[in-house]
């Protein structure tokens, strides 16, 4: 339910923006008085923001809407309670804040943790406007979230009703879809935990169980990924601070969290499949966490990004238990998917990037046994402690044993990084059964040179990029109609919308380094005779022979 009268939010500055009443005549933004409220924006701008400044007759709305409504879920009977108009807007707004404080007391319970958390993993020391966290991210999926059930809900099919309930749950699972993530994103579960884990990317204490998020026997739960540690994050989280929440809000907002995992639940009771596909989408991928991240990645690392969410969210509707868009909107689809892709390859996976992380596991490596990060997982009261700050405590802790750890802290601290050496696209032939090159790999393909080199020498990472499905195109699974009269959903071909969408939708990127500049000449060209030896071929992209004499050029 809308507040009556409802209340707009705008902007006059960039970063900013405060709650009026709407009411003429419209309150001037050189005179505020106390009662205006002024926050931090949390959320991305509209993609229409643009426009001349403000002025004092208030036009300026027309210029700076953010297309955002101050949406709260109040009882029916508590919104029509008295007389609006001579109810002050600002006792309206202060009876909707106290109806999510619900919200606020849980995302504050959790912030602690994903404050101090990038959103992107350590790709600010590539991209310096890269430092929002994952607790903007999330309040934005939120507000996506909601945003996109209030629009299907305006076309209230009669089948598949969306009922106040269903909007609060999709907006608390955008809001906690998240805060299961470890320090550095990604990283953390992909690449630091399997050293740990017996090769698993979690803790996995039975590999035949099923996620039961009705149950909150931590022992019993399986952790797969950084969605399944979100569900025990969420338990703990409301043991640990007495939230009083639904029941059974909390339930199914934990199902949709884990939506997206092979394992997450795919059968809703109530017949409501569409509400899991919002903020993870397991079917096809399209969802509201993508249209956040997207929007605000690009931005904050000053690239393009030319994807256009709004078209989606203006035309999706549920058909079949299902959300579908229009056939004429099938490349708009197409394109978020390889905006993500291409996010992932120039940005996510970018070679300096990943060299920085394999730094920061090197060092997370080393001071596990101090720290006891890995063992972290298996309680969330020890899990939520960590975050982006890990590297700062190694850093200043003076023990003996820490001094590896410490010593590449302070690599990474003065760039003194690992050196990118070359790269290798593994050929579309080879993906299917592509093994993970090692460093022994690399070794083994040495002839000679003047250095030995060994495995402590090299690192090696495999980035792969993909359309959000692997192999498969995620278009064969999103589904569309012909128009709003439409009752039928159908798929569509990729032959008959384009012929320049791509047949192979994944790519497995090689990258070696070397650990020390002087290294970098023998670990390239024992790279290029592995590729040689392997695939026949070896990488147009090689190392600039300037790069490779660095250090001689250079020795201090």
């Amino acid at each position: 339910k809308l507040l009556t009268p409802p209340v707009l939010i705008y902007t006059s500055h960039p970063c900013r923006f405060s709650i009026f009443p709407l009411s003429p005549p419209f309150p001037s933004p050189l005179a505020r008085n106390s009662n205006s409220i002024t926050v931090r924006a949390a959320f991305p701008h509209s993609q229409s923001d643009t426009g001349a400044e403000a002025d004092d007759d208030g036009s300026f709305l027309q210029r700076r809407l953010l297309r955002l409504q101050l949406c709260v879920l109040l009882p029916e009977s508590q919104i029509l309670e008295g007389n609006p108009r001579q109810r002050p807007w600002h006792h309206l707004l202060g009876a909707a804040c106290s109806q999510v404080r619900r919200y606020r007391t849980i995302s504050e319970a959790s912030s602690t943790s994903i404050l101090a958390n990038f959103n992107f993993r350590l790709t600010n020391m590539v991209y310096p406007g890269a430092v929002h966290t994952r607790f903007e991210h999330s309040l934005g999926v939120y507000h996506l979230a909601g945003e996109v059930a209030y629009r299907l809900r305006a076309q209230q099919d009669p089948e598949f009703p969306i009922e106040d309930f269903d909007i609060k749950t999709v907006k608390l699972a955008g809001l906690l879809h998240d805060i299961g993530h470890g320090p550095f994103s990604h990283t953390f579960e992909r690449q630091f935990l399997p050293l740990f884990l017996n090769g698993a990317s979690w803790l996995s204490t039975s590999s035949s169980m099923t996620c039961d998020t009705s149950k909150v026997d931590r022992p019993k739960f399986v952790f797969r990924s950084h969605e399944d540690m979100s569900i025990s994050m969420i338990d703990y989280i409301v043991d640990k601070h007495h939230i009083d929440i639904e029941p059974e809000c909390l339930k199914k907002a934990k199902e949709m969290v884990v939506a997206s995992t092979e394992h997450g639940s795919h059968n809703s009771p109530t017949g409501k499949q569409f509400l899991y596909d919002i903020v993870a989408n397991g079917r096809n991928g399209v969802d509201v966490d993508k249209f956040d991240y997207l929007i605000r990645d690009s931005r904050a690392c000053g690239v393009g990004c030319g994807f256009m969410f709004g078209r989606l969210m203006g035309s999706m509707r549920v058909l079949g238990d299902e959300i579908c868009y229009r056939a004429k909107d099938y490349l708009t689809v197409y394109n978020l998917f390889s905006t993500r892709a291409e996010m992932h390859r120039t940005i996510y996976t970018h070679a300096k990037v990943k060299g920085i992380e394999l730094m920061a596991v090197d060092a997370l490596t080393k001071a596990n046994e101090a720290f006891g990060i890995a063992d972290a997982v298996q309680n969330p009261g020890e899990f939520w402690k960590l975050d982006d700050t890990i590297l700062k405590r190694i850093e200043v802790d003076e023990r003996p044993e820490l001094k590896e750890a410490r010593d590449l802290v302070l690599r990474i601290r003065r760039r003194d990084l690992y050196q990118f050496c070359n790269e290798f696209a593994v050929p579309k032939e080879n993906l299917d059964h592509f093994k993970d090159v090692t460093p022994q790999d690399i070794i083994c393909s040495q002839r000679s040179s003047d250095v030995t080199l060994k495995e402590e020498d090299i690192a090696v990472s495999t980035a792969k990029i993909d359309l959000t499905r692997g192999s498969s195109n995620p278009l064969e699974s999103v589904k569309f109609f012909q128009d709003y009269d439409s009752t039928d959903s159908f798929t569509i071909p990729v032959e008959r919308i384009s012929h320049l969408v791509p047949a192979v939708c994944q790519d497995k990127i090689v990258r070696v380094y070397a650990k020390k500049p002087e290294l970098v000449e023998a670990v390239s060209q024992a790279f290029e005779n592995f590729q040689m030896t392997t695939y026949g071929v070896k990488a147009i992209l090689a190392t600039p022979e300037k790069k490779k004499n660095r250090k001689r050029l250079f020795p201090y």
